[in-house]
């Protein structure tokens, strides 16, 4: 997905805390709507955190963390607001779609993976594997 998608934005995290439901949480990548963007004084955007529940949240595990620790932090953000998690793993090459009120779907290769409303997204999980693949 292109960094900005009509209504939605991809905003990456890295050192940027997400603070909701008295816990900070720092995802790999979120997807927010444009007009929720954190902005400067300048109207530029902002490197401050939010302090809602992000719409989508991606989270790639590394070899370093739980997976009960993310999983953890992805079932905080889905019951403050969240409508979609994407939990991969790497080394399964798998994707765990999280949704509010559903079970998670485990999905491989060619299995299509679900987007926010209102995104026109055709992925499959062996796609996402090739975009992160070493070259």
């Amino acid at each position: 997905m292109k960094p900005c998608h009509r209504r939605y934005c991809t905003y990456p995290s890295g050192s940027r805390n997400s603070v909701y439901g008295n816990r900070s949480i720092v995802p790999d990548v979120v997807v927010i709507a444009k007009n929720h963007l954190p902005l400067d004084e300048s109207g530029d955007r902002s490197s401050a955190g939010i302090e809602f529940a992000p719409p989508w949240v991606i989270e790639i595990l590394s070899p370093a963390q739980s997976q009960t620790k993310v999983t953890g932090n992805m079932l905080h953000c889905l019951r403050h607001g969240s409508q979609l998690g994407w939990l991969l793993d790497p080394h399964e090459r798998s994707i765990l779609v999280y949704q509010p009120d559903r079970l998670p779907e485990l999905l491989f290769g060619s299995d299509r993976l679900t987007a926010l409303d209102g995104v026109t997204l055709s992925l499959a999980v062996e796609t996402v594997y090739g975009w992160l693949q070493r070259n």
